[in-house]
């Protein structure tokens, strides 16, 4: 089993008197960690399934004595898939009122739900804990970096959902075709009135197809003939979802700098893979590019929240073309990324440049396949 960077940091908050909210995609393994947590600790604990008709009864009021009586005498409780459940956050709210040393962790596949269905009531009284699929820093972890280079064009080509590593070609195909027919939308069919289902899929395919390339709702809604607000509520949904994420472009200090639009990237390349049915090897794909850019940024992405470092991410360009493809600020500076799948990739040393202008005491790096490993394993650069 491969250890989860995050569980360090969910142990830590164990017994202090928060609940624990474990959000990701479905099948990125929160009921695994969730259960591996309490396999840990040596105390009493129960695991619920919130999607079964019998925990959706005990649960449905919000009287925390008959909820103690169903927990019993565990000290620890999962509530595995806790949106399920009819106002989940003031059920926990008025059970660890009274009952603050048993220790609540509850997990969620669909943050936009879950949030709202718990923030008001939990507020003060929750930490929240995103669980990405697999990263760099856990599989080289758990397996070496050779293992890792041996299977690096496999990670970009099906990406790092637990069940894919160590597949056959064939079977991560299947596993992820099956992942975005049944898991892809399900949230967001079960809990908002989704009128056109097939939309989401369009949407998504042409995100897909334009990979690091900026996206216009406008022009989205134009090319799928519905409304830019519709568009955007769909956006919305799938990133709340944990299927995409968006960057903003960085804009405040010059007039030359794009302010509107923004990038999409997927959380997992191999599911953006899906979407178009292309598993072809990297040397014949004309995507390469877009492919190792995503991979890299979510990389980043998944490193920075598995050791809990707080960023704001964006892209940067101006109108007259200088860019950096991927941007943290954090602690007040900014680190920028230029990512070239290939060494040999010409890099636009005038982009450096223009963004150190503008951003005093910056950061820039040009990341490549030769070293952007380096990039996901410290924060010492």
């Amino acid at each position: 089993m491969i250890d989860r960077i995050i569980k360090k940091s969910i142990v830590s908050w164990l017994f202090k008197g928060k609940i624990l909210i474990i959000y990701g995609a479905r099948r990125t393994g929160k009921t695994t960690l969730a259960k591996q947590i309490i396999s840990e600790l040596g105390k009493k604990s129960l695991y619920l399934s919130c999607d079964t008709a019998t925990v959706k009864m005990a649960l449905r009021d919000p009287e925390p004595d008959k909820i103690k009586t169903f927990f019993g005498d565990n000290e620890v409780v999962v509530l595995d898939e806790a949106q399920h459940i009819l106002n989940i956050g003031l059920v926990l709210k008025t059970f660890c009122d009274k009952f603050g040393d048993v220790q609540i962790i509850a997990t969620g596949s669909s943050s936009f739900d879950l949030a709202n269905k718990i923030n008001e009531p939990l507020t003060g009284r929750a930490i929240e804990f995103i669980l990405y699929p697999l990263s760099v820093s856990e599989y080289v972890g758990a397996f070496g970096m050779p293992s890792y280079k041996s299977n690096e064009e496999m990670f970009m080509r099906f990406g790092m959902y637990p069940e894919i590593i160590g597949k056959s070609e064939i079977i991560a195909t299947t596993l992820l075709k099956n992942i975005e027919t049944n898991y892809l939308f399900k949230d967001i069919f079960a809990f908002e009135e989704i009128r056109k289902p097939q939309l989401l899929h369009d949407l998504l395919t042409l995100l897909a197809l334009q990979l690091g390339s900026e996206v216009s709702p406008h022009e989205l809604a134009q090319k799928l003939s519905v409304s830019a607000v519709t568009v955007d509520r769909y956006l919305d949904l799938m990133e709340k979802t944990f299927v995409i994420k968006r960057l903003r472009a960085l804009s405040r200090n010059g007039r030359n700098e794009v302010r509107s639009n923004f990038k999409v990237y997927f959380i997992d390349i191999g599911l953006r893979n899906a979407i178009i049915r292309n598993f072809n090897p990297l040397n014949i794909r004309q995507d390469i590019g877009g492919i190792f850019e995503n991979f890299f940024i979510m990389e980043r992405v998944k490193y920075m929240n598995n050791i809990g470092g707080f960023m704001n991410a964006y892209f940067w360009r101006t109108y007259d073309q200088k860019e950096i493809d991927y941007i943290e600020e954090s602690m007040g500076t900014f680190t920028g990324y230029e990512c070239k799948f290939s060494r040999k990739a010409h890099a636009k040393d005038v982009s450096t440049k223009r963004f150190l202008s503008l951003y005093a005491s910056s950061k820039v790096y040009i990341v490549h396949r030769e070293n952007y490993q380096q990039f996901l394993q410290s924060l010492n650069l």
